[in-house]
């Protein structure tokens, strides 16, 4: 039987947190409670988790600045928003920092879990963590685990911004294929108003 996935759940309203806990937890979710940014960087040191699912706006540590820190540390968890905070440079911030996804509240379980599972998915292949797939593009190599992409003539890399990599990934997995902009923001973000 697979393990349960591991997920960290950092949200300040205790009574969310805990309805969101008991229905990820009756999926399959194992599910680690932090009730602000700076617990939640604690329980990292100690732990690997799936993926992190976090509130934007909580008090110590926000979840922007605790996805900053383990960006900062090398954490390659990826990282949920769960957050009122829907306005165009909320989003962007929250990629640009290291997020891989952004869903606002009010919003559907079913939304979430469907989200959860796709970002720890990711990382997982019967019950073990796997290094992400490689694209070759001509002279190129893509690892969207590391958001890293590869020179191969010459060895150069550079590190892609989260949203540079997250869209880049999504072409890889649709090459041959001719892609709208709007497939690709709701697919990813769940929403296309940003174009």
């Amino acid at each position: 039987m697979m393990n349960k996935y591991r997920i960290l759940l950092v949200e300040d309203e205790r009574m969310l947190a805990e309805i969101l806990s008991d229905t990820l937890g009756d999926r399959e979710f194992d599910v680690t409670l932090a009730y602000d940014g700076a617990q939640a960087l604690e329980l990292t040191q100690d732990a690997v988790y799936d993926v992190i699912v976090t509130d934007v706006m909580m008090p110590v540590m926000d979840g922007f600045t605790l996805t900053k820190k383990l960006r900062a540390k090398g954490v390659t968890t990826p990282v949920l928003f769960l957050t009122a905070r829907c306005a165009t440079e909320d989003v962007v911030k929250g990629f640009e920092l290291g997020g891989n996804d952004y869903l606002k509240k009010p919003f559907a379980i079913d939304e979430l879990i469907v989200r959860v599972r796709s970002l720890s998915g990711k990382n997982r292949v019967s019950g073990t963590v796997v290094e992400k797939q490689r694209y070759i593009l001509g002279d190129y190599e893509f690892y969207p685990s590391k958001g890293t992409l590869g020179n191969t003539a010459n060895g150069d890399s550079i590190k892609l911004a989260a949203r540079e990599s997250a869209v880049l990934e999504y072409l890889c997995r649709n090459m041959g294929n001719t892609v709208e902009a709007s497939a690709i923001l709701n697919d990813l973000w769940g929403a296309s108003m940003y174009i």
